[in-house]
């Protein structure tokens, strides 16, 4: 109609100028759009001979004075709506006047908009690109061409906040360059070519936007061919993997129209190689065409499912990836038909996904398919397993076992990862096998690895076959990884992981590519306690590794061997000893300490080649080893230490390198030989070091009692002179008395010398620095003589008379006595060292904690010092005094850091038992502080647990808590509220439980020598605090998952054993919860029933366990499967079952009421096979209580509904509980007659327990010959016999072979399997308990803190019982095998989302008006307008939106498009609106609406029953229909009815009147879809 009355209008008018002119002014929207129109129709015609310049000239003052001006300054137009129309317009016109004024007005605009782009853009640049759209098809001169073309790429590249103006420019400007012949040369170089390509995501939208001229359908296009360049093909690659889904969808539609042009045409076209790379990125060929064509769709399938993102509906498209492998790989010699990178597309999709189960599919199917099929060879495929692979393998959550793996198994990640790295590896050209390893090493250094991925990386790299092919950077990358990664690591996980990497080392360094210094220093970053030490496999496999390769290592740049018969290893070391004991001469005496690296590196050096050179003299069979390499070794180190007594001029840094070595030395201890003199080497050394010993002594007395320690540096030289004491002690000890008198000697000397010098006043104000630090080293030499006496009573130093001094002047001492800071003016060398140092706070608690070890020792000798010296005795032993040294020691814990508080904690063990009674409060506080530092500490791992136990042994005192116990006042309270706290804390921090139950475990039921005073309390503490053994006894939590993992992989490397070294070197900690429940349990285990105290415990547990489980009952009447309560509730039980033997029979018979009170309850299976086996131990040894058991059988049905399998499971095992009862008749009589009763009960499952009892009855009457049975003889075989003959296959009779095969009634014997194995292990795995809920055996032997008697006969089950496999018959017949076997074979049919790529662009502009995005479209030919303007639901509006997108209808009318910005519409619609032209009409405006599509030719139905609507089965829709949907609540209005010409009704069968609008227009939108699908057909 529009186009009618334009024409008419030019018809009627003889000057088309004039008119232009008279419309432009003043330019509205509607004068905008009629503008446009008669320009539009001026350019369809070919204008008169003499009218044409004219019009050239008035299009051209249009398009410069009227529609550009109107594309710059839209924005002033009123309105949102006003100014799109506007905007709309007069980009039309402008594109309309360069039709009428060609080239030179498309040149013009083209200048002025690249000007308006140079000077910045900004708000014009919108502007500018529209004018360059206008102006593109007929630009001419190929400079300005270029130049458009080259701003068109500038903005695509340009990286800004935002979105606009790219998407402009795809979506409409390189389409228009596009069709410029001369210009799309310029854009495809200038995207692709050797300028360099945009970021994928802006590429995928210019390439999209170009697809009709890159990618033509039906004939051959003016451009390139897309499909020969093989950057097009990389970007498409890149844009399948990347995050955003829009770019995703991008790729994908190039990938298809690529495929199917190429389909389409049987094309015979090959893409040149891309780089080194020879194989082929994309090939078509007519022969291969089916074969091409099927490949490709299950290729874009693959891709397609795995938008969805969700496992269920990928799994069955797994399969998919075996067939596009096999269709990849040729037949012949294993060539690869399509180059790799796109199946790496696949997986690295997976690999990123969000859902981890995707994630992890992946990489398993990656790992498998790889592991035996061919490997692609490419460089592009080591560089994917580097990257994407290894990134997505540094996710922990990844190494979890499958459901049907035991705990301590390998996870199924960790073993395809040995394998595929493995055969990876092999396949590998020789030349690239090196620089792949490398790279890959070097990718574990180059992030932050958690501990698992590490170690199962590290695992993988140590099994892959032995080869050269590791060089000098190798070593380094491999210290690298143990240097920066795993500082943070679980103990037990980064020794292993050390472990793993020693063995890398060693089976793929290439030994003629590295020095021995270097293989040194890389031995060095491997932690003695953690992994590599003497006595372990590793070390005897490097030993081995050395010998083998000792004259093959490089020789190093610095080294200048004379002797080269020596071998190579001893000839290093000996010139590493030498070298570290060499000083400059320049060196000052005052210097800072030297790093101990150097020192532990010539000792490992040491020990290493005296192992090799004993492993080579055992192979060459020598009995009597002469050790000539290790004492040359040890020569340049005892020639140093002969002098230090004696020669006062050794420079101080020769002295501390060689007191270092020899600490280091003096420190090694053997693993496997508990007495030193069986370790050869070590025997040798120390023999070696005996002689220096009184020159070693000497030089220390000097040292430590004269002024030679002087400056803050020389504090750690202090510390060196100190920690060298007890082991030169140790040493003499262990190798010959005849040092001792020496040693006894230097204490005397040592501890007067100390004394004097703490004695000493200072007169002055500013005390200066050097009497500080003499101070300082004399308290610290105090204190080392308190701890050895206390570590070596064997020396019996104690009987010195500096001893006594000692603990005067301790006793006398003023405590948390601090140190005034000196003064350093006048002293040159301070001033630096006190910058370097961490201030003075830490030299003066250093101190004060010194004061407090000394003052420990002091105490700890109450005993001996009573009965010796009366005075000082009396001076500590007053409560008067005890309460001031226990204010000063809180005072100290308020001022030392908390790493120094453990003498405090000492302390305060001895002090508090004798203050408990006077000084309650003052105690109370000291709990207090105590939890209030241990609370605060709980994240700090390093200091943490010492301090934990320490203060544990302190409120946990046997002494502490009889006295507490015995007043009952706050402090027994208080010591409760602490347990519990501690209880709770375990929660969060695993093991702290731990250490609190195995000190109080230990100290109540093996007391030692000191804790006399409480020997007769100590196991009464047992029972004041039977609480914490109860709560023990329950202990654990549900394990988060990464809590789980981890425990995981550390129970797979305890089960490694001795082949992991870790598992040897590394302190076992304890800290797993199961051993909380070990340590009640053993403790338990040990307890006498004949001793009153331990009887009267074990009640007091029992009945408390009791009421926890009635508590857990009534807290919840229905519990899950492996949920809390369960687990709480299983717990229990498991330990009643412990205690049930060592019980009497007085205090059963008052507790079995409560037993079988809890078999009445609704219980899992698990709890109700320990109650059945409680009841049945319990009858069987007391057989008079069958009569309080029949009872149970006289409650109402209801009652017994739950729980009457439980009793009737009990009479299954009579045969047991008659087998000490000597009238077993009348038992049997009336067992009979209650199992008989229930034989017939409604209930299946009753009637086949019922069933399993009656027949281990009737076998037990049987054998009896019990007289008065007979007349039931026939009736009851007949029964049975019908039972065992029942014919069918269906569910009964599987049920009943079942049940009798379930091992509770065919394999388990309630006495002879009685075992901690049983309760603990077989019986919650046959039960499917949770496996994290199973303890096995060995955990009981590792907990060594308390152990069994050797006679303690319960602890293995039976062989034939511990074979067995879970299979509970009632939950059998629930599933079948069929997941079994689905999981091996290739689904037939998988979910496939519709996805009509033909008829979609996705580069589309999202901020172009919904009309022009609808014309980009294209994708409907649908004539169907919904008109839902009367609905004002977000969700049913928004669902409308989905159902018209995909069904295509050509518009979706609302009342406001505001509602697409609403949350609802937009969940319902899922971006539906972004394809789906939708049109605003407000309800005032549908009667015009209406009319004008009347016009236009369409049908108005409404839908809505009224008396003439027609049924929807019978209505034959007109092409052109227009639906109008009425409000949800009143349907359409009356003043809209008579403007419909006709109304649709849905037939209905129900009651409700009406059906949701949304359902009626998705029912009427099909049935519309339906009928023209029918007739296109037709």
């Amino acid at each position: 109609m529009e186009v009618v009355l334009a024409d008419a209008l030019l018809a009627r008018c003889g000057d088309p100028c004039a008119l232009l002119r008279a419309v432009c002014a003043p330019l509205c929207a509607e004068r905008a759009e009629a503008l446009r129109l008669l320009l539009q129709r001026l350019a369809a015609v070919e204008p008169q001979a003499g009218e044409a310049e004219a019009l050239r000239r008035a299009a051209w003052e249009v398009a410069l004075e009227r529609c550009r001006p109107l594309l710059c300054g839209g924005e002033a137009a009123a309105g949102c709506g006003e100014r799109l129309r506007v905007a709309r317009a007069a980009r039309g016109a402008l594109r309309h006047c360069v039709q009428l004024c060609g080239a030179p007005l498309a040149a013009r605009l083209a200048c002025d908009a690249l000007s308006e782009l140079a000077a910045g853009g900004g708000a014009g640049a919108e502007a500018a690109v529209e004018a360059l759209v206008a102006a593109a098809p007929r630009l001419e001169e190929p400079a300005l061409v270029a130049r458009c073309v080259a701003a068109a790429l500038a903005l695509v590249r340009e990286e800004g906040e935002g979105e606009a103006i790219p998407a402009l420019v795809a979506g409409r400007l390189l389409p228009a360059l596009g069709g410029n012949g001369a210009a799309l040369r310029y854009v495809w170089e200038g995207l692709l070519g050797a300028g360099g390509t945009p970021r994928a995501g802006r590429a995928l939208l210019a390439l999209s936007a170009l697809a009709d001229a890159l990618l033509p359908r039906g004939r051959p296009g003016p451009g390139p061919d897309a499909r020969l360049c093989p950057q097009f093909w990389r970007v498409v690659q890149e844009g399948l993997t990347e995050r955003d889904g829009l770019c995703r969808k991008r790729a994908r539609y190039l990938l298809k129209r690529a495929l199917d042009l190429s389909g389409g045409e049987r094309a015979e076209l090959r893409c040149p190689a891309d780089g080194g790379d020879d194989s082929s990125l994309f090939w078509w060929s007519a022969e291969e065409n089916e074969k091409l064509l099927q490949f490709w769709e299950t290729y874009i399938l693959v891709m397609e499912t795995l938008e969805g993102n969700q496992i269920h509906v990928i799994k069955p498209v797994l399969p998919k990836l075996n067939s596009l492998f096999e269709h990849a790989v040729s037949g012949e010699g294993g060539c690869w038909l399509f180059h790799p990178s796109w199946h790496m597309c696949i997986y690295k999709r997976m690999f990123e996904s969000e859902n981890k189960t995707l994630t992890k599919e992946g990489i398993l199917h990656f790992l498998e398919l790889y592991e035996t099929k061919h490997l692609p060879s490419s460089l592009g495929f080591s560089e994917f397993v580097i990257g994407p692979l290894m990134d997505a393998l540094s996710e922990s959550s990844l190494y979890s076992r499958t459901p049907g793996q035991l705990m301590g198994a390998c996870p199924p990640l960790g073993m395809r990862l040995q394998k595929f790295l493995a055969t990876y590896m092999m396949l590998l050209p020789e030349e690239e096998k090196g620089s792949f390893l490398l790279k890959f090493i070097q990718k574990m250094t180059s992030r932050h690895w958690c501990a698992v991925p590490i170690l199962f990386l590290s695992m993988a790299l140590a099994y892959i076959p032995e080869c050269k092919i590791l060089g000098t950077e190798g070593l380094h990358a491999l210290r690298d990884v143990l240097q920066c990664t795993m500082i943070t690591h679980q103990i037990l996980l980064r020794g292993a992981a050390q472990c793993y990497l020693l063995q890398t080392a060693m089976h793929l360094t290439d030994v003629d590519k590295v020095s021995l210094p270097e293989v040194s220093s890389f031995l060095l970053s491997l932690r003695p306690e953690e992994s590599l030490r003497r006595d372990t496999m590793l070390w005897m496999e490097l030993c081995s590794w050395l010998q083998a390769n000792e004259r093959c290592f490089r020789k190093s740049v610095t080294s200048d061997f004379e002797h080269q018969e020596t071998p190579s290893l001893c000839q290093y070391v000996c010139s590493l000893v030498g070298e570290y004991l060499k000083t400059p001469v320049s060196e000052r005496e005052n210097c800072f300490m030297p790093d101990w690296f150097e020192a532990k590196l010539v000792a490992t050096m040491i020990l290493l080649a005296a192992d090799v050179e004993q492993m080579r003299n055992k192979h060459s069979g020598k009995s009597n080893i002469e050790w000539i390499e290790l004492e040359a070794f040890l020569n340049p180190l005892l020639d140093v230490l002969m002098k230090l007594g004696s020669n006062a001029y050794i420079p101080t840094l020769k002295t501390d390198k060689s007191l270092q070595l020899l600490l280091k030395l003096l420190q090694t201890r053997s693993l496997k030989c508990s007495n030193t003199q069986d370790d050869g080497v070590l025997c040798f050394i120390w023999k070696s070091l005996m002689t220096p010993v009184e020159s070693i002594l000497e030089f220390l007395l000097r040292r430590l009692t004269t002024n030679e320690l002087s400056t803050v540096g020389d504090l750690d030289r202090c510390d060196l002179y100190l920690a060298l004491i007890p082991e030169i002690v140790n040493l003499c000890l262990q190798v010959s008395w005849k040092k001792v008198p020496y040693i006894k000697s230097f204490i005397l000397s040592l501890t007067n010398a100390s004394i004097r010098n703490l004695q000493e006043r200072n007169c002055k104000e500013e005390p200066k620095l050097q009497e500080q630090i003499k101070k300082v080293a004399s308290m610290a030499s105090l204190t080392a003589v308190c701890e050895l006496m206390d570590r070596k009573p064997e020396a019996h130093l104690d009987s010195l008379p500096s001893v006594d001094a000692l603990k005067r002047f301790i006793s006398f001492s003023q405590f948390n006595d601090v140190l005034k800071k000196p003064s350093y003016i006048g002293e040159e060398s301070s001033l630096s060292e006190e910058t370097t140092f961490q201030g003075w706070g830490k030299i003066v608690a250093r101190y004060v904690r010194d004061q407090w070890i000394c003052l420990r020792f002091v105490l700890s000798s109450f005993p001996t010092l009573a009965q010796e010296h009366e005075e000082t005795s009396e001076m500590l032993y007053t409560v008067e005094r005890s309460g001031k040294i226990l204010q000063s020691a809180l005072e100290a814990l308020t001022i030392l850091p908390s790493d120094q508080v453990l003498p405090v904690f000492d302390c305060m063990k001895v002090l508090v038992p004798k203050l408990l009674d006077s000084s309650e409060a003052l105690c109370i506080e000291a709990f207090d502080l105590g939890w209030k530092i241990i609370s605060s500490l709980s994240n700090t791992q390093l200091i943490f647990w010492s301090n934990l136990k320490a203060f544990v042994e302190f409120v946990f005192d046997t002494e502490v808590l009889a006295v507490a116990a015995s007043a009952k006042g706050q402090a027994y309270a208080k010591i409760k509220e602490i347990i519990f706290k501690l209880i709770d804390m375990s929660a969060t921090k695993t093991g702290v439980f731990n250490v609190v139950l195995s000190h109080c475990c230990q100290s109540w039921i093996f007391p030692t020598v000191d804790e006399r005073s409480a020997l007769t309390n100590a196991f009464v503490n047992a029972g004041n605090y039977c609480e914490l053994i109860t709560e023990a006894c329950v202990f654990g939590t549900v394990f988060r998952k990464d809590q789980r993992l981890i425990q995981d992989v550390h129970a797979f490397i305890e089960n490694l054993g001795e082949k992991c070294a870790a598992n040897l070197v590394t302190e076992s900690t304890h800290r797993d919860d199961h051993y909380v429940r070990v340590c009640a349990i053993k403790f338990l285990c040990l307890l006498d029933g004949s001793n009153t105290s331990h009887k009267t415990l074990m009640e007091d547990i029992f009945i408390k366990l009791l009421d926890k489980d009635e508590q857990v009952s009534r807290s919840r009447t229905r519990y899950y499967a492996n949920s809390l309560q369960h687990r709480i509730k299983n717990r229990v039980w498991q330990t009643l079952l412990i205690l049930l033997p060592k019980l009497d029979q007085n205090f059963l018979c008052g507790i079995l009421g409560k037993v079988f009170q809890a078999g009445f309850g609704n219980n899992q299976a698990s709890v109700k096979y320990f109650i059945e086996w409680i009841v049945i131990t319990s009858l069987h040894r007391y057989p008079q209580f069958l009569n309080k058991f029949w009872d149970c059988f006289c409650y109402d049905e209801e009652k017994l509904k739950t729980s009457i399998c439980t009793f009737l499971s009990v009479l299954s095992h009579f045969d047991i509980i008659l087998q000490n009862t000597s009238e077993k008749k009348p038992a049997l009589k009336k067992a009979l007659i209650v199992v008989l009763q229930w034989c017939f009960n409604h209930n299946f499952s009753v009637r086949l327990y019922a069933l399993v009892a009656l027949k281990k009855i009737w076998g037990m009457c049987r054998m009896l010959h019990v007289e008065e049975f007979e007349a039931l003889t026939p009736v009851i075989e007949s029964s049975l016999q019908q039972v065992e003959n029942m014919h069918g296959t269906g569910n009964a009779r599987r049920n009943w072979q079942q049940i009798q095969d379930h091992f509770f009634f065919a394999t388990f014997h309630p006495l002879k399997d009685y075992s901690l194995e049983t309760i603990f292990y077989i019986l919650p795995r046959l039960s499917e308990l949770a496996e994290d809920e199973w303890i096995s055996l060995s955990k009981f032997d590792r907990f060594t803190d308390i152990p069994l008697p050797p006679a303690f006969q319960w602890y293995h089950s039976r062989t034939e019982f511990r074979d067995l496999k879970p299979s509970d018959w009632s939950q059998q017949d629930m599933g079948s095998s069929s997941a079994e076997t689905d999981s091996q074979t290739e689904w037939t049919d998988v979910q496939k989302k519709i996805i009509p790529w033909k008829n979609s662009t996705p580069s589309l502009d999202l901020e172009m008006v919904f009309q022009d995005r609808a014309a980009k479209l294209g994708k409907s030919n649908s004539r169907l307008i919904v008109v839902a303007s009367l609905i004002d639901k977000p969700t049913n509006l928004g669902g409308l939106c989905r159902t018209s997108e995909i069904f295509g209808a050509s518009a979706l009318v609302v009342g406001s498009l505001h509602y697409i910005q609403d949350k609802q519409f937009q969940h319902l619609s899922v971006s539906a609106e972004q394809w789906l032209p939708l049109v605003e009409v407000k309800p005032s405006q549908l009667v015009d609406y209406l009319q004008q599509k009347k016009t236009e030719g369409y049908t108005i139905i409404g839908v809505e029953q009224t008396a003439k609507s027609f049924d929807l089965t019978e209505y034959c829709f007109p092409e052109k229909s227009l639906l109008l949907l009425g409000n949800e609540h009143e349907g359409i209005p009356a003043n809209l009815i008579h403007h419909l010409d006709v109304c649709v009704e849905i037939p209905q069968q129900g009651i409700i009147r009406s059906l949701n609008v949304h359902v009626s227009g998705a029912l009427l939108i099909w049935e519309y879809t339906r009928q023209q699908v029918i007739k296109q057909k037709q």
